[in-house]
């Protein structure tokens, strides 16, 4: 039986959730259970997408990435397929009519890390960040309002600021990791060797504008959603403000990280501002 599988299916993206981001796993527990297994099924997603071309340096990536390109049009265009991330990612998306374009920007800019090491300007930069973040974003938000275009669409704007400034977090956070690693650097404005307080400075504040922006969103978003979506904002309003307080030399030689005893008071806070309707 197909249920059989799909549970399965549904098992595997949320094993690969936990897995991967404990920090997200724990986010996402925050969401009414009506709408948890979808995000667990975009994430894993997402996160299959991220491996090939971060991840797997004995292997060719091109050809995995073709290889997943390719039974990921035909799970969505069938129905079904034997990789369980993919599986369940089909599921979603015919739930909750996710456009394919949102799919199609994500593989476009996940493509682009196969080949391109370094963003040299504001229009390379923010194509590679709407695929790679915006559209995941707008992806979830289809989730959250249950598929209702006018809510949507009301609340677009707000997602993409917010899938921006995760993404560049995680940009600013990963300085080390990508360079050293990847050899890849996405800040147009940021030679690595030079990095001062100043360049860092402007960064942060580009970062600080979109999270006020996404904030509005949140504030407008379902009670299904409202409660995991803002324990992730403060989540990363916090690593944000870590990274600020953090001299550049240091964020160019260690990964900075919230330690999970602060984690923990985060979540604690989340839960009274959203018990006593502070947001």
């Amino acid at each position: 039986m197909k249920s059989i599988f799909d549970t399965i299916s549904f098992a595997c993206s949320r094993s690969i959730t936990r897995a991967y981001s404990t920090s997200f796993a724990s986010a996402v527990k925050m969401l009414a259970p009506s709408i948890r297994q979808d995000i667990y099924n975009i994430y894993g997603f997402v996160r299959c997408a991220d491996e090939i071309v971060d991840s797997f340096h004995d292997y060719d990536k091109e050809q995995l990435f073709s290889m997943f390109e390719a039974e990921l049009a035909s799970a969505i265009h069938h129905g079904i397929s034997l990789n369980p991330v993919l599986n369940a990612f089909q599921h979603t998306v015919k739930k909750y009519n996710i456009p394919q374009e949102l799919i199609d920007a994500f593989m476009k800019s996940m493509k682009l890390d196969l080949y391109k090491k370094e963003y040299t300007s504001f229009a390379e930069y923010n194509e590679y960040i709407y695929g790679s973040a915006d559209v995941v974003g707008l992806m979830c938000l289809k989730v959250f309002v249950n598929n209702d275009d006018v809510r949507y669409n009301q609340l677009k704007d707000a997602a993409m600021r917010l899938g921006s400034a995760f993404q560049k977090v995680n940009f600013l956070r990963d300085l080390k990791a990508d360079m050293e690693g990847l050899d890849r650097i996405y800040f147009p404005t940021l030679n690595l060797e030079e990095m001062n307080d100043q360049t860092k400075h402007a960064i942060v504040e580009e970062i600080e504008a979109d999270l006020h922006e996404g904030y509005k969103g949140i504030l407008q978003l379902p009670t299904e959603a409202k409660f995991g979506v803002y324990t992730a904002y403060v989540y990363y309003k916090a690593l944000l403000t870590k990274l600020k307080n953090t001299p550049p030399l240091e964020i160019k030689n260690r990964r900075i990280r919230v330690p999970d005893y602060q984690k923990v008071t985060l979540l604690a806070k989340c839960y009274l501002d959203y018990r006593f309707n502070f947001i």
